[in-house]
């Protein structure tokens, strides 16, 4: 029940500070399309990079992957890539969500807001 009074206090609190609250956030999401992350796939094999809008800036793909595709690659070692870039991509997207919610949680005094949750695309 304190915890409840607590949350009561610091929403007042913040409520009190609207304007500074959007600025902030307005700020913070500006900051997203600088903000990157990495991550891969296969060992190395394959390396996504995106952004705090979840957009891919970049992908690298280990030359030998590459060599596989160019020489005698199979229908089975173009799926393993095709499948690799899924992985990189979607654990990059992840990795992106947890910063911005760090983010967004030191914003907001660590308070949970209702809604916050759905920026992150979840």
């Amino acid at each position: 029940m304190f915890d409840q009074l607590k949350n009561l206090k610091n929403l007042a609190g913040m409520m009190g500070n609207m304007g500074d609250m959007k600025e902030k956030f307005e700020q913070m999401q500006a900051e997203l399309a600088r903000v990157e992350v990495d991550a891969e796939a296969g060992a190395g094999a394959v390396r996504v990079t995106v952004n705090g809008k979840f957009e891919m800036k970049r992908i690298q793909i280990d030359p030998s992957m590459v060599a596989t595709l160019a020489g005698e690659g199979s229908e089975a070692d173009k799926e393993m890539i095709e499948e690799l870039i899924v992985s990189a991509t979607n654990a990059a997207i992840v990795k992106a969500q947890e910063q911005i919610r760090e983010q967004m949680s030191e914003m907001t005094g660590g308070m949970n807001i209702p809604g916050l949750d759905g920026l992150l695309g979840n």
